[in-house]
C-alpha cells in the first residue's frame, strides 16, 4: 500500500513539473489556421490572378494547364483535377503503368478516371490542407498531367539523372515562391 501511495505522489508531481515546463515553452511553430474557401482562394488568386471562382470552387491555369479546384466544406474536403484525355481508349498497358506512378512517383497526384475522362488529381482533407502542401499538390498534378505517356511523375523526386526531374521540381520551387507572401 505504501509503495501504491508514493508512486501515486511520484506519478501526480512529475506530471506537475511537465505541465509547468510546457507552459514555460514557447512554440516552436504557430500552426497555420485552417483552410476554407476563402483562404484557398486568396492562395490561388496569388498564383494565376486570372483564376475564376466556379460555385463551390475555382478554374486557374498554372504552367499553361487548366486545373479545376472543387471544395466541400460539409465533408471538409478539397480537389485539384486536371483532364488529361478521354479514358475509353486507354490500354491495359497504359493502366498499370498508372497504377505503378500512383504507388511510387505520382507522389501526393494521383492518376483517376470519371465520367469517361483520365484525370489528374490531388485530392485531401480541406482544413488541415497547409499552404504549401496545397501549392505542391497542385504542381504535382499538373507534372503528373503533363508527363503522362512519359515519365508519369509528379516531379518532386526522381530517380536517375536526366534533366525531367530539375524541370518539373522548378514548377513546385516557383509556385511555392509565389505562395511565400500568403
Amino acid at each position: 500500500m505504501i509503495r501504491l501511495v508514493l508512486l501515486l505522489s511520484m506519478l501526480s508531481l512529475g506530471s506537475m513539473t511537465f505541465a509547468q515546463d510546457a507552459e514555460d515553452t514557447p512554440k516552436a511553430i504557430e500552426a497555420e489556421q485552417p483552410m476554407t474557401y476563402e483562404r484557398l482562394g486568396k492562395i490561388i488568386f496569388a498564383l494565376d490572378p486570372d483564376a475564376q471562382p466556379r460555385g463551390p470552387g475555382f478554374e486557374l491555369s498554372v504552367a499553361g494547364v487548366p486545373i479545376i479546384v472543387v471544395t466541400d466544406p460539409v465533408a471538409d474536403r478539397m480537389r485539384a483535377m486536371v483532364p488529361i484525355r478521354r479514358a475509353d481508349a486507354l490500354t491495359s498497358e497504359d493502366m498499370q503503368r498508372m497504377m505503378q506512378a500512383n504507388f511510387d512517383s505520382a507522389l501526393d497526384a494521383r492518376y483517376a478516371i470519371a465520367n469517361g475522362t483520365l484525370w489528374a488529381a490531388f485530392i485531401h482533407p480541406l482544413s488541415p490542407l497547409e499552404k504549401d502542401q496545397f501549392i505542391s499538390g497542385l504542381a504535382q498534378t499538373v507534372n503528373i498531367a503533363k508527363t503522362y505517356g512519359t515519365l508519369y511523375s509528379g516531379g518532386a523526386a526522381q530517380y536517375g539523372g536526366g534533366d525531367s526531374g530539375n524541370l518539373q521540381r522548378a514548377l513546385i520551387e516557383e509556385l511555392l515562391k509565389k505562395g511565400e507572401e500568403i
